[in-house]
């Protein structure tokens, strides 16, 4: 049986992972897998918890964030392919004027 804090471990990396290429990467299909990556791993940092805790009703809570994650995927994945129809680029150096 694999402990917890192995899935912690694991959660960590994907976390940082996801935090380095939003940062790193320029184009707004990048930064928005990254921040699916951030997600999932705060998602295996609770199931992980869950199931140290030995409770069901935290891992019907994962259940819920997976629901949300996927409507928000959905919904970021419309905006970009929005922007890109608008600008013709999904650069975020290109998308400067965006602010105000």
């Amino acid at each position: 049986m694999i402990p917890a804090v192995a899935f912690l471990a694991l959660a960590a990396v994907l976390f940082a992972l996801g935090v380095l290429a939003f940062f790193v990467k320029r184009d707004l299909l990048t930064q928005f897998m990254a921040v699916e990556v951030m997600l999932n791993a705060g998602n295996l940092a609770f199931l992980a918890l869950a199931k140290a805790s030995l409770k069901a009703e935290a891992q019907a809570v994962v259940i819920f964030i997976l629901t949300v994650a996927a409507a928000e995927a959905v919904v970021g994945m419309a905006i970009v392919l929005l922007v890109y129809r608008r600008r013709k680029t999904i650069r975020s150096e290109d998308l400067r004027g965006l602010k105000g």
